[in-house]
C-alpha cells in the first residue's frame, strides 16, 4: 500500500512538472526566450488575432501525446539545457548566429511528424478552401497532391525567419 501511495505521489509530481514545463510562464522564464523569441512572437498572428485564440510555445513545440511529449522533454533536457548552461545563445549576437541552425532543427522535426503540432488545431480537410485568398487556396490544394506539410510553407508564422546566405530576415508574407 505504501508503494502504491508513493507511486501515485511520484506520478502526480512528475506529471505536474511536465505540464508546468509546457506553460508560457516556464518557456519565457529564461533570458534567451524572453529577450529574443517572445518579443517577436508577440507580433505574430498566433499570439494576437481577431479570434482571440492564443497559441502557447508548447502548442507548436511539444507533442500532446504522452509518449511523444516525454521523448521531447528528454531531448530538450539533453540537447537544449546544456546550451543554456554553456551560454551558447545568451546574447543577441550568439542567438542570431545560431538562429538558422535552431530553426532547421525545428523544421526537420516538424516535417518528420507531418507537422503534427500544427494539425492539432488546423486541418486541411476542415478548411473552406473556396473562402481563402487565391494564393493560399492554390497552395493548400497543391499540398494535398504533393504531400507537403504545414512547415514547408509556414516557416515564418510565429518567429522571424533566419537569414540564409546573407539574405535579410523575412516574415511570412501571405495570409490565409
Amino acid at each position: 500500500m505504501l508503494g502504491g501511495v508513493a507511486g501515485v505521489l511520484f506520478w502526480g509530481g512528475f506529471n505536474t512538472a511536465v505540464e508546468y514545463s509546457n506553460t508560457m510562464e516556464f518557456c519565457t522564464s529564461c533570458h534567451e526566450m524572453r529577450a529574443f523569441m517572445f518579443e517577436e512572437y508577440q507580433q505574430a498572428s498566433h499570439y494576437q488575432n481577431a479570434s482571440g485564440v492564443r497559441v502557447a510555445c508548447a502548442d507548436c513545440h511539444v507533442p500532446r501525446a504522452w509518449g511523444a511529449k516525454v521523448q521531447r522533454k528528454i531531448r530538450a533536457t539533453f540537447k537544449e539545457l546544456p546550451h543554456k548552461i554553456l551560454g551558447s545563445i545568451n546574447t543577441k549576437e550568439k542567438f542570431e548566429a545560431k538562429r538558422l541552425e535552431m530553426a532547421e532543427y525545428v523544421w526537420a522535426s516538424m516535417r518528420a511528424t507531418d507537422s503534427r503540432e500544427c494539425r492539432n488545431c488546423h486541418s486541411v480537410a476542415a478548411m473552406t478552401l473556396a473562402a481563402q485568398k487565391p494564393r493560399a487556396r492554390a497552395q493548400h490544394e497543391d499540398s494535398l497532391k504533393t504531400g507537403e506539410t504545414c512547415i514547408d510553407c509556414h516557416q515564418g508564422v510565429a518567429h522571424t525567419l533566419p537569414k540564409k546566405h546573407d539574405e535579410p530576415a523575412e516574415e511570412e508574407d501571405f495570409a490565409l
